[in-house]
């Protein structure tokens, strides 16, 4: 059989020329079953895209949904806080008779709610709304319904809305304001009478903002429907208020009114169930949902462009191979062998191999590319061998480096609701001035901000001293009002206060002064510290201003969090390069201040290319 074969494809061959004998070979052996086999690739890597691409837009759609819900879960948690306080009840529904009793509620309600309102971002307007004749409204907290406006809505017939709604926890939209939403929570008394309404206003830039900016990359939109399919914000803000069809729950316009009632069938209704696109629905556990509009367009145009560079490359390559098997023939059986020879070296691990020939042809080339990739991966397997032992390492300073900032602020939280139920206030301040102190120092997603805020960064950590140093410091401020919007790199201030306890040992002095200082001198921010500590020698002071200081000490201008002197050196530079400064002045023994020195922006600077 096999004899027959050869006799057959000689005999057909046999009036060709070499280059149609290659052309022929060519096809049958390489060409046909390349393309069969590229047609299927093709196939396979676009389905495992759009496979990858699916499951990546279903995670994010869950991430999402997570974060909603969380956020969710904490609003309405400090609703139903308030409208459960036991204390609060009962004085809701006392009969009062005389001022002082009526004062001491409005303290107690002020002094329990009014920090408490402002803990969570997002929060435009907190109230106590109750119908107790006897007890007054303040107008801060505590209030009456009566004939004004409220979010757009007369008063009195939102407060009957809120009585009358079948759940003690109501999520509703601010008319003509797509970016305001309203909590409403009972007040119930033990005995089941309704006492008053909790009013919380939030405002969705704070609370959902960045989850709703531009979803996918802008390639979707994102909707968070509540349980009678309303929207209550979207990524599309001329969307919300309306009711939503979803492809598998309501197939028409007259099922979703059976569900949840009547609606004004005037535009009210967002119908996705006859859209295109990929539609992906997350229900929360509060029956919510979270839904996801993906445009399928951009998954086309990828598929497109992978299908595109796939044929172009084997279209390339089958080319090169036509070139090659016509242009080599003469004397490339034995040099392929000795090119196997050496790459067979390589595959042991013998790096140090070249290939010695004069010819300079194609083959020649490629000899000439073996030598210099060999020489090569000589060099990559160390470089890789050295880089991933710093991989590992680098690996495990990060494990040891992970935090979550929510496990913190939650922590926090928890304590201080244990300090208010103890009534103290000292640990209560304690611990508003830890949240102050790492919300910004935990927060990887800044680099610059305003001035102000890096003072209440500072203030956060100086009451934390001055409660580990009770008495022993004084702190004076000198801020000029310009530069308190201007924007300065994030934690400059922080490090040098820290080193006048550290280093400046500012806590064992008599008389101790603490003075820092933010003016703004034409054109120019200038923020300093001053210390009347252990002061600086003269030689620290050009070697630090130099940037050739080497601590002897991990406590001498220095510190463990990361933000060091040299540190804000290099992000000064960073983002001024060379238009700021950091100087430093004092005497040794006597005082110290450290002076920086930038111009002043008015809006966030950005990393120069050139640093």
């Amino acid at each position: 059989m096999r004899r027959h074969l050869e006799k057959w494809i000689i005999g057909v061959t046999r009036k060709m020329n070499l280059h149609s004998k290659i052309l022929v070979l060519y096809g049958l052996i390489l060409l046909l079953p390349t393309l069969a086999l590229g047609t299927g690739a093709v196939y396979l890597v676009i389905h495992s895209f759009n496979q990858s691409y699916m499951s990546a837009a279903d995670e994010a759609v869950r991430q999402s949904a997570r974060m909603v819900e969380f956020s969710k879960m904490s609003y309405d948690l400090l609703a139903v806080r308030t409208a459960t306080d036991g204390e609060l009840i009962a004085r809701l529904g006392r009969e009062y008779t005389d001022m002082p009793e009526i004062v001491d509620t409005v303290n107690y309600v002020d002094r329990t709610f009014l920090i408490t309102s402002k803990y969570l971002p997002g929060i435009a307007d907190f109230r106590i709304y109750h119908t107790n004749e006897s007890l007054v409204q303040d107008g801060q907290l505590l209030w009456r319904p009566e004939d004004r406006k409220l979010s757009g809505m007369d008063e009195r017939s939102w407060y009957r809305k809120g009585m009358e709604s079948d759940t003690p926890l109501l999520w509703s939209n601010v008319p003509n304001n797509p970016k305001m939403n309203i909590i409403t929570r009972k007040i119930i008394s033990p005995s089941g009478e309704l006492l008053g309404l909790v009013y919380i206003l939030l405002n969705y830039d704070a609370v959902f903002g960045e989850l709703l900016d531009h979803p996918f990359k802008g390639s979707g939109k994102l909707y968070i429907v509540d349980k009678k399919h309303r929207i209550l914000t979207a990524s599309d803000p001329a969307s919300i208020g309306k009711h939503i069809l979803m492809k598998g729950e309501a197939a028409s316009y007259d099922t979703l009114i059976s569900n949840v009632g009547t609606i004004e069938n005037d535009g009210n209704v967002l119908d996705l169930t006859q859209t295109q696109e990929l539609q992906i629905i997350k229900p929360l556990q509060s029956g919510w949902q979270v839904v996801a509009l993906i445009h399928k367009k951009r998954m086309d145009n990828q598929s497109l462009s992978i299908l595109l560079l796939i044929v172009g490359i084997t279209a390339l390559f089958l080319l090169l191979s036509v070139s090659l098997m016509m242009v080599i023939v003469k004397n490339i059986v034995w040099r392929i062998r000795k090119l196997g020879a050496r790459m067979s070296d390589v595959a042991q691990g013998e790096f140090d191999v070249t290939v010695r020939d004069q010819n300079r042809d194609e083959l020649g080339d490629l000899e000439s590319v073996f030598n210099s990739m060999s020489e090569r991966l000589g060099r990559l397997v160390e470089d890789i061998t050295r880089a991933g032992l710093m991989e590992q390492e680098q690996a495990f300073r990060s494990l040891q480096a992970q935090i979550n900032p929510h496990f913190i602020y939650n922590s926090l939280g928890l304590l201080r609701w244990r300090a208010m139920d103890v009534k103290d206030d000292k640990q209560i301040r304690i611990i508003d001035a830890l949240t102050t102190f790492y919300r910004l120092t935990l927060n990887n997603q800044i680099s610059v901000i305003r001035v102000r805020d890096e003072l209440d960064h500072v203030k956060a950590y100086l009451d934390i001293c001055q409660f580990r140093y009770p008495g022993r410091v004084r702190v004076e401020w000198e801020i000029e009002e310009a530069a308190l919007d201007c924007f300065t790199i994030k934690t400059v201030l922080q490090p040098i206060v820290e080193n006048c306890y550290q280093h400046g040992a500012i806590a064992r002095q008599p008389d101790a002064r603490i003075v820092i200082s933010a003016v703004e001198v034409n054109g120019r921010l200038r923020l300093s510290v001053y210390d009347n500590g252990l002061g600086i020698a003269e030689t620290t002071k050009r070697e630090l201003e130099a940037g050739t200081y080497v601590s002897t000490s991990s406590k001498a201008w220095s510190n463990g969090n990361g933000f060091g002197i040299a540190n804000i050196r290099k992000r000064l530079a960073l983002y001024f390069g060379g238009d700021a400064t950091l100087k430093f002045l004092g005497e040794r023994g006597v005082w110290t201040r450290v002076e920086l020195d930038m111009p002043t922006r008015s809006s966030p600077p950005q990393i120069r290319r050139e640093a």
